[in-house]
């Protein structure tokens, strides 16, 4: 069982208009590059030029903010749920 990727409206163009994603990785690390892989107009929204996420886009394994655990190296199990949430600036 693969875990759970949410996508907000904004980047489900890139997704083939997608709200959800079974993604299949060990790590969050790994279900990014797959999610890449798979669509790679996601790439520039949520990588950095260093291959790291964007310091703008925030992720949540389960509620918790990968910031706050292991970043790109959190551990991510089947069925958990990601959510992939972009910061949006207005003014």
């Amino acid at each position: 069982m693969p875990a759970i990727v949410r996508l907000p409206t904004v980047l489900r163009p890139h997704a083939n208009g997608e709200a959800r994603l079974d993604v299949n990785g060990e790590t969050v690390g790994e279900i990014i590059d797959e999610i890449v892989r798979k669509f790679p107009g996601m790439e520039t929204n949520l990588l950095g030029e260093d291959g790291s996420l964007h310091r703008f886009v925030n992720v949540y394994v389960n509620d918790e903010d990968v910031r706050y655990l292991d970043k790109m190296d959190t551990t991510v199990a089947d069925g958990d749920e990601l959510s992939i949430l972009p910061a949006v600036a207005g003014g």
